[in-house]
């Protein structure tokens, strides 16, 4: 327990203690393969409350938060609260420190965001002094958490900013300095801006770290405990982490004060609505079930450990008819935006990616991943799991695995508590199909291209950094061009 931080926490509640009507929360709903023991190797004990928590409520409505944030929800469609929500909002709009263990895709993004707008709400901050801070440890999760809190920050009337690396600076200090009352950024673009004197977390109330167990693993904990000592020592903390190892253990203790302990999901975030199936293939044949599970209907997330062998498979699946693309760190952050766009829409329905895509990215109805590479780790794989059966919906992780993978990867299940199907499989076979629907490419090649409208605006950028004679004869071309493609 940090000393510094000793004040009650109830008197930070914003709206007054309330009293929730209805207790409820729950398990999601049973099935599939993979469930797991009570503990995963290497995990500490969860902390013990000293203060009572107060119990979970059924409905938003039955929440204290301010009338037009209720009026968003409702506006969303969204009346009943997952487990997580219901679990600690309740405790969070009173102000307490909250560990919430949750796997990704459990609503835990509502479940600190809500919390914090509601708390936030009616303030205003001061240019470069944001009120409040999410921490998360990519770019994609940053902007995902944006997309997710943007409807709601406005309907309270607060400004809400992304810094993350990746993209122009200088847009993000302009933010800062016109006022911004939320951030969500990444530690090291964040660092850059306090270092450069355009931001200062000295107001920041109210501080979330999202898969706090991703950034440790990232190395990130030296930037994230200087962050954390910057923020207002009597304010409030949530820390979500869908495992718990020692590094999230330190960060427990140094900086949560007498938190509410949440762990909705099955120990340290079982999928019970996942199936979990290890393909025993030879190495010969293993190209050929990739593409085959590559071609099936629907969409789905293939994992493989390089750049160089994401960007390899992807030029043979489209090769083959796959309509695949790439996403890895070599991308630029426009480049993984746009890909990330066309895998949501549906334009193309492979994303061939390395752990980059392991966390904060959530595409509704995917019901594959596929482990090309296996993991090394338990909890990459618990992640890159992690992007199917989202929120209660059903859906299947797959490994291919060769013949000298076979012992790494039967310890790395028996570390993650999960007792996966076996198969041996061969390219062409039904029982390859059975499990994830693959089928035979149709041979002819395509190409990804973007869209006519950014395609215009690429190129007229482009054409402003020629010379008028150049420009002017490049314009005629390329427009009959684009109208052909259109």
């Amino acid at each position: 327990m940090n000393p510094a931080r000793t004040n009650s926490r109830s008197s930070r509640s914003r709206f007054g203690s309330s009293t929730p009507r209805r207790s409820g929360g729950g398990q999601g709903r049973p099935g599939g393969q993979g469930r797991r023991p009570a503990a995963v190797s290497g995990e500490f004990a969860l902390p013990k409350t000293i203060t009572p928590a107060l119990p979970a409520v059924e409905a938003f409505a039955d929440l204290d938060m301010p009338k037009p944030l209720l009026a968003a929800l409702t506006a969303e469609g969204m009346s009943v609260p997952f487990p997580i929500q219901g679990a600690t909002l309740p405790n969070t709009l009173a102000g307490r420190d909250v560990l919430g263990r949750g796997r990704t895709g459990s609503g835990k993004t509502l479940a600190f965001g809500l919390a914090l707008l509601a708390r936030t709400a009616g303030q205003r901050a001061e240019p470069g002094q944001p009120l409040a801070l999410v921490l998360v440890p990519t770019r994609e999760l940053a902007q995902q958490v944006t997309d997710a809190l943007a409807p709601y920050a406005r309907s309270v009337r607060l400004r809400l900013t992304t810094v993350v690396g990746g993209m122009p600076i200088r847009r993000q200090v302009s933010a800062m300095r016109r006022g911004v009352d939320v951030v969500v950024a990444t530690p090291g673009r964040l660092k850059d801006l306090i270092d450069r004197g355009d931001c200062r977390l000295n107001q920041v109330a109210i501080t979330v770290l999202d898969e706090a167990d991703q950034m440790a693993d990232m190395g990130f904990m030296p930037q994230v405990t200087a962050l954390l000592n910057q923020v207002r020592p009597e304010g409030q903390r949530m820390l979500f982490s869908a495992t718990l190892d020692r590094n999230v253990d330190l960060l427990v203790r140094r900086y949560l004060t007498d938190p509410v302990v949440h762990s909705v999901d099955p120990s340290a975030g079982a999928v019970t609505t996942m199936e979990h199936h290890v393909l025993h293939v030879h190495g010969a044949d293993k190209h050929r079930t990739t593409t085959e599970i590559a071609a099936r209907e629907g969409r789905v997330i293939m994992f493989l450990d390089t750049k160089h062998a994401v960007d390899r498979l992807t030029q043979d699946l489209l090769n083959s008819g796959v309509r695949a693309a790439a996403l890895h760190g070599g991308k630029s952050q426009p480049q993984r935006t746009r890909t990330l766009t066309q895998f949501k829409s549906g334009h193309v329905t492979v994303l061939v990616a390395t752990n980059v895509a392991a966390r904060g990215i959530h595409v509704d109805n995917l019901d594959l991943v596929v482990n090309v590479d296996p993991p090394t780790d338990h909890k990459d794989y618990l992640h890159r799991g992690g992007r199917t059966a989202r929120a209660g919906e059903s859906g299947s992780v797959v490994t291919l695995v060769t013949p000298g993978q076979r012992r790494d990867m039967t310890r790395l299940m028996a570390t993650a508590g999960i007792v996966p199907q076996t198969t041996q499989v061969r390219s062409g076979e039904a029982a390859l199909s059975e499990i994830t629907g693959a089928q035979a490419p149709s041979g002819i090649p395509v190409t990804i291209t973007a869209p006519v409208a950014e395609r215009r605006r690429s190129s007229t950028a482009s054409r402003g950094r020629r010379s008028p004679a150049s420009a002017a004869r490049r314009t005629s071309t390329r427009r009959s061009s684009f109208d052909a493609a259109a």
